[in-house]
């Protein structure tokens, strides 16, 4: 395999694994989960999947529509966990907490992107 498409396996691999990570942290029970740096948080652990949605998706002559995919797919992502904590004793889904899981994800994204094309004018 060639570097880039190594490169976006490992990242499909590390962004499925984070969800699954995700998909714990959100099934602890409300009591089990430290409120102090809740709204940080959301915005850290989902603009982390912002981050290897990007290196994940295939690079094509329209870099940011891998930006705009990572962010839907980031996005969507957090819509369900936000349902599946309506099943976990002491959570409630918020809307709230699902805008800064996009922005996270938004602001990762943004900022990769833009890392990427200074390094490549460089170059």
């Amino acid at each position: 395999m060639e570097p880039n498409r190594t490169v976006r396996v490992g990242a499909r691999l590390a962004a499925v694994a984070w969800m699954a990570v995700i998909f714990g942290l959100s099934s602890l029970p409300g009591s089990s989960v430290p409120g102090k740096y809740g709204t940080l948080a959301h915005f850290v652990v989902y603009a982390v999947l912002g981050a290897l949605l990007v290196l994940a998706l295939p690079r094509s002559d329209r870099p940011w529509a891998a930006v705009a995919t990572a962010v839907a797919i980031a996005s969507l992502y957090g819509i369900t966990d936000e349902f599946h904590q309506s099943f976990v004793p002491g959570r409630v889904p918020d809307v709230a907490d699902w805008a800064v899981d996009t922005a996270g994800a938004l602001t990762a994204a943004i900022l990769l992107e833009s890392a990427r094309r200074i390094v490549a004018g460089r170059q």
